[in-house]
C-alpha cells in the first residue's frame, strides 16, 4: 500500500505531469524493495549504522572531518533551523547555492532530512538565471555561500517571494547556518516521507531551450543507488571519492555524496575551486581513490597526474561525452 505524503505543500506535486504521461517505472529487482515509507537521509543513514560504518569519515575537507554520525546530528540540527526557527513545512522548496563545500553537502542533507525539496543551484549562475529558478521553484528561503551572495540578493530584489538568505561558510565570527545550528538539540526525527514524496528538483542547464526542472521523489534517489553504483562502481568503505562536477547537476550530487553515503565511503571537499594541478594535488594529498569529472578536465589534469603522481587512485568516472581510447 502506498504511504500518504509528508508533504502538505503539495506545490511540486500538484504540477507534476499526470501519470499517463509519465514513463514506466519498474522496481521489480530485490534490491529496489524500499519501503513506502522511507526518508532518503535517513535510510542512507541508517544503512551506514546497520553497516559498522556511523563512526567511519563521511565529510572530509581541509578543517574538519564530519563522520556519518557527526553528518546526522548537524542534519538534524540544520533542519531544526530551518522548520522551528523559519516556520517551513515538508514540501516548501528550500534553494541552495554553494560549490562542493562540506557546508553545502550538509545544507543539502538537512533540508532533505526536514522533508524540504531541495533546489540546488550552480555558484556560476547570474542573477537572472537564478530568478528563473525563483519564478518556477517558489522557494521562501535561500542557504547561500556567503561568497556567493551577491548574485542571489540582486535576484531576490525582483523576486520577493524568495523572503529569506541565510548565509552559511563565512567568516567565523557570523551568525551563519552551521552555527546557528550548534544551538539546536539536533533530537528531532527525520520527517517520515513517503518514498514518493519529492526530494529534489534539479534544474537542467538549458542547453536545449529553457532550464528544465527534473523532479526526484526519495524513492527515484534510493533507487538509483542501489543501481549503478552497486553493480558497476562498486565502492567500498575504504574509498575517498572526489571531483569536480557541482552538487547541483545529479552528476555531482551522485557521485560526490549519496552514492558514497550508499558504500559508507568518504568524499573530500576542497575549500578552493580545482584547477587541473590543484585537483590532481589534492587528490594526492587526501588520498582519493575514486574521482569524478568531464573528458576535457581529465585531458587537462593528465600532464600534471603524470609528473605528480596519484598512487591510490583507482577507478574513474566521467559523464558528459564520450571518452577517446
Amino acid at each position: 500500500m502506498k504511504a500518504p505524503s509528508a508533504q502538505p505543500d503539495h506545490f511540486v506535486h500538484d504540477r507534476m505531469p499526470p501519470p499517463e504521461a509519465w514513463p514506466t517505472l519498474r522496481y521489480d529487482l530485490p534490491e529496489l524493495q524500499i519501503a513506502n515509507q522511507a526518508n532518503l537521509v535517513q535510510a542512507l543513514l541508517d544503512q551506514a549504522e546497520r553497516a559498522g560504518h556511523i563512526d567511519r569519515p563521511l565529510l572530509r575537507g581541509p578543517h574538519r572531518t564530519y563522520t556519518y554520525r557527526d553528518a546526522r546530528t548537524e542534519a538534524a540540527r540544520i533542519a531544526e533551523v530551518l522548520t522551528q526557527d523559519h516556520g517551513l513545512v515538508p514540501g516548501n522548496r528550500v534553494l541552495l547555492r554553494g560549490g562542493n563545500t562540506v557546508e553545502m553537502a550538509l545544507a543539502w542533507l538537512g533540508t532533505v532530512y526536514a522533508g524540504l525539496i531541495a533546489v540546488a543551484t550552480m555558484p556560476l549562475l547570474r542573477a537572472v538565471e537564478l530568478g528563473s529558478i525563483i519564478d518556477r521553484a517558489q522557494p521562501t528561503l535561500a542557504l547561500c555561500d556567503g561568497r556567493l551572495l551577491a548574485e542571489l540578493q540582486a535576484a531576490q530584489t525582483q523576486h520577493p517571494v524568495l523572503a529569506t538568505i541565510v548565509p552559511f561558510h563565512t567568516a567565523p565570527d557570523a551568525a551563519d547556518l552551521l552555527q546557528r545550528a550548534q544551538g539546536k538539540p539536533g533530537t528531532t526525527p527525520p520527517c517520515p516521507t513517503s518514498v514518493d514524496d519529492i526530494a529534489l528538483m534539479a534544474f537542467t542547464s538549458g542547453t536545449t531551450g529553457s532550464p528544465k526542472a527534473a523532479v526526484h521523489t526519495h524513492r527515484d534517489v534510493l533507487a538509483g543507488c542501489e543501481a549503478w553504483p552497486r553493480h558497476v562502481l562498486k565502492a567500498t568503505p575504504d574509498d575517498i571519492v572526489a571531483g569536480s562536477p557541482p552538487l547541483a547537476f545529479t552528476f555531482g550530487l551522485g557521485g560526490l555524496l549519496v552514492f558514497p553515503m550508499w558504500a559508507g565511503a568518504s568524499v573530500y571537499f576542497p575549500d578552493q575551486p580545482y584547477t587541473p594541478e590543484t585537483m590532481v594535488r589534492l587528490m594526492r594529498d587526501a588520498g582519493v581513490t575514486i574521482c569524478y569529472t568531464a573528458p576535457t578536465f581529465y585531458r587537462q589534469m593528465a600532464p600534471f597526474a603524470k609528473q605528480i603522481g596519484l598512487p591510490q587512485l583507482r577507478t574513474s568516472v566521467s559523464a558528459g561525452e564520450g571518452l577517446p581510447d
